[in-house]
């Protein structure tokens, strides 16, 4: 049975997690979100990689806004 999930599997939330492990450095290459003052560049501390693969930022600027897995980009300074 095929599985028509937009969520990334375990075995890919689980590379993400050893790509951005909590309290690395990581800049933000995109957000596909029209209404966030976001740009790229922004730098953060990640706080955490959720189970559907969302990554968690404390951004420089303040804001704990997420990563989406698949749509946002950053990249691990």
């Amino acid at each position: 049975m095929e599985s028509n999930s937009k969520f990334p599997s375990p075995w890919v939330v689980d590379i993400v997690r050893k790509v951005y492990p909590a309290g690395c450095r990581v800049e933000l290459v995109r957000l596909d979100d029209p209404y966030s003052k976001f740009t790229p560049g922004e730098r953060g501390t990640v706080e955490l990689v959720d189970d559907t693969g969302t990554v968690f930022v404390h951004w420089d600027n303040g804001s704990t806004l997420g990563v989406v897995y698949g749509v946002d980009g950053i990249k691990r300074l």
